[in-house]
């Protein structure tokens, strides 16, 4: 089975490639800076598709055959518009899962408070985890709700 991981430059998408490779996975990834992965020990095993969520046709281009995507990416930068870029990534992932056939989707989010306001950020990854689960129909949405959470999605796809 061929499955996409994006955020495989950050914490939980770089390790998770390899534990996918051990598994017998065929990983696909997606990076702007394909240099990042050049010293990770498992480059050479897995297709690296250049690009970005915030150009569809990359995107789009690297979901194609896929039939699980990994989204574990998240606009931690400053600014007011991040939330904005997150959506536009969530609806650009959203419309070309869809259009290419994409089966399962794994999203990691963020814990939300029960009371009081949720920061900016959680507010952000909450309405990505919205977009996915309303807008990709596929059999599977996935949707973890902590990073601290992580390890149980390294032993989770180990089986």
């Amino acid at each position: 089975m061929r499955v996409l991981v994006t955020g495989v430059t950050g914490y939980v998408g770089g390790r998770l490639a390899p534990r996918l490779l051990e598994r017998g996975y065929a990983v696909r990834v997606l990076a702007r800076d394909p240099n990042r992965l050049a010293a990770r020990p498992w480059y050479d095993q897995v297709e690296v598709c250049v690009g970005d969520l915030g150009d569809y046709q990359s995107l789009r281009c690297a979901l194609e055959g896929v039939q699980t995507a990994y989204y574990l990416v998240h606009s931690m930068q400053a600014g007011a518009d991040f939330a904005a870029r997150d959506r536009q990534y969530a609806c650009h992932f959203a419309q070309a899962a869809s259009e290419v056939g994409v089966r399962h989707v794994i999203y990691l989010g963020g814990l939300l408070p029960r009371a009081g306001k949720p920061s900016l950020h959680l507010s952000s990854r909450a309405e990505v985890g919205a977009i996915l689960r309303d807008h990709v129909p596929t059999p599977s949405f996935v949707q973890l709700l902590s990073s601290a959470l992580a390890p149980l999605l390294l032993k989770w796809c180990a089986t």
